[in-house]
């Protein structure tokens, strides 16, 4: 399995990186300058791609090299995937010796198998890259392979004028020799007080493949957790925060893009996911106050993004009759704020403040850095099995959640977010531990909770738009219209605290009823 983290980096930042005291100090010996050139192989229909994988030829120093990669993750910027590598004898792909290598479990073992397959793979897209490599070994005697790659993707299978297109390549690749994965974001966070770096989050199989085959930036949903009754709680809690950080990592781009509605929207989830999973384990262990101070920045920043896309596109875009006249208006100005909004967000998740955030809470969880101020007590707790806790954590939450809806009917709108939020909480907790229960007694169980915060989730989206129309005349002060525009803010104020109003308790009491009688999952 082959670890790597992956940073970006301007190319006239790259003198400044090679000159990084950091590398003098670690490096064992000179660096090692190659002229690669890589020659990537798919089929037509790129079903290679389509399952994760990518095959490559490489012709280095006179040699050639064919790799392939398939499966693994991306979490945060690090990179885990399976690899297989051997010599070949020129530019095309030796299947036979890639079939021995090749674990007979590993899907893409099958997939290589079938003539249609092998029949079929052709050169998709190019790499000529000027690669520089530092072999480091740290302090605690940790041993990284740093990589300086600089030059181009090119594709010439776009478009019927058979024009090559090109990417510029400009990164560094820290891959984790020996040791502990900790070790590579020690030396990042260490390259980041003088570099100016961003996390990567697409190797260059998956830029090319972008080349070759242009697509949009699709959303990340959160994926399904696979969790083992045998595993411990620390191992869960690993499993569960790795996969809420692929889910903010996987929409990076997206927002970085600064346009996707839905990114946003699945970053922010993902984000949100994170810090309830923190919350759950927090008698175990304390995520320290300045990686929670920074998350909470940069959820904020998504968050303001969020609603403005809410009040733009669903609360206003929802209204009907003599409001929906009302609202033109006010959908073009919530429209201009949302797009403000989500150039803000993209500035944040491209800084490099975002940068050392997430570097910082990757080494966190890699190093396991909470067990130096645990208890023996909470240390037994953290290596026992993790379904005593799980069983424990959905109860307390149901029990949070009774007591706070007792009086949901006739609460406060502050009453009715604390319910909100003790409903998200335990939906979050029961999917993340939903593969250690029934499935029968998971689903209706988290259906009936969706129901809830439906309601729930409408009547914050009126109290939001309530806050933002307040702010909305101010915020587009320079149109000429600025008073007409306060008018129609305060009419359809007025409008959506009547219509929430309208039929709220029959859904309210109905939704309540029905999730007060699920039986917790067992």
């Amino acid at each position: 399995m082959e670890i790597e983290l992956k940073l970006l980096l301007a190319p006239q930042d790259a003198p400044r990186l090679r000159a990084h005291p950091l590398l003098a100090q670690y490096a064992q010996g000179a660096p090692q300058l190659l002229q690669m050139h890589d020659i990537y192989v798919d089929t037509p229909d790129l079903q290679l791609c389509h399952h994760q994988a990518g095959l490559r030829v490489r012709q280095v120093d006179g040699r050639w090299v064919q790799t392939l990669k398939a499966g693994g993750n991306v979490s945060g910027g690090l990179h885990s995937r399976h690899e297989w590598e051997d010599d070949v004898l020129g530019p095309q792909p030796d299947l036979a010796v890639l079939d021995s290598a090749i674990g007979r479990k590993q899907p893409i073992r099958a997939l290589l198998r079938q003539d249609a397959i092998r029949d079929a793979l052709q050169p998709v897209f190019t790499t000529r890259i000027e690669r520089t490599v530092w072999q480091l070994r740290t302090p605690q005697g940790d041993q990284i392979e740093c990589v300086l790659d600089q030059g181009v993707i090119e594709s010439g299978a776009n478009g019927a004028d058979g024009a090559i297109r090109s990417v510029a390549v400009s990164e560094i690749e820290l891959e984790l020799k020996q040791g502990q994965a900790a070790s590579l974001f020690d030396v990042a966070l260490a390259l980041l007080q003088d570099v100016p770096l961003q996390l990567g989050h697409m190797s260059k199989a998956e830029r090319g493949y972008r080349l070759a085959a242009p697509q949009p930036l699709r959303a990340v949903k959160a994926q399904p957790l696979a969790l083992d009754a045998a595993m411990s709680v620390e191992q869960v809690f690993l499993a569960i925060a790795g996969n809420c950080l692929e889910q903010v990592s996987g929409n990076q781009d997206g927002v970085a893009a600064g346009e996707d509605v839905e990114s946003v929207h699945q970053m922010r989830v993902g984000l949100r996911r994170l810090r309830s999973a923190l919350g759950m384990f927090k008698s175990l262990l304390a995520l320290p106050a300045e990686v929670k101070s920074e998350l909470d920045w940069l959820g904020s920043a998504l968050g303001e993004a969020r609603d403005w896309d809410v009040l733009a596109g669903n609360t206003l875009a929802q209204l009907d009759g003599e409001a929906q006249a009302d609202a033109a208006a006010l959908v073009q100005a919530a429209h201009a704020q949302a797009r403000l909004k989500h150039v803000q967000a993209a500035e944040a998740v491209t800084s490099l403040r975002c940068t050392a955030c997430m570097l910082g809470l990757q080494r966190w969880l890699q190093a396991r850095a909470w067990r130096d101020s645990c208890s023996a007590r909470q240390l037994r707790r953290l290596d026992a099995q993790v379904f005593p806790f799980a069983r424990a954590t959905l109860r307390k939450d149901q029990r949070r959640l009774m007591k706070r809806g007792k009086r949901l009917l006739h609460a406060s709108p502050q009453q009715r977010h604390q319910v909100r939020i003790a409903a998200k909480k335990t939906r979050y907790a029961t999917e993340f531990f939903a593969s250690l229960f029934s499935a029968r007694a998971v689903q209706p169980y988290v259906g009936r909770l969706s129901v809830l915060q439906d309601e729930l989730g409408w009547l914050n989206d009126v109290q939001v738009a309530d806050r933002l129309l307040q702010q909305l005349p101010d915020a587009q002060a320079d149109l000429p219209a600025q008073d007409g525009l306060r008018l129609h803010a305060a009419f359809i104020r007025g409008y959506l605290a009547a219509h929430a109003q309208q039929g709220k308790d029959d859904r309210m009491h109905k939704a309540w009823r029905r999730f007060k009688a699920a039986r917790l999952p067992a």
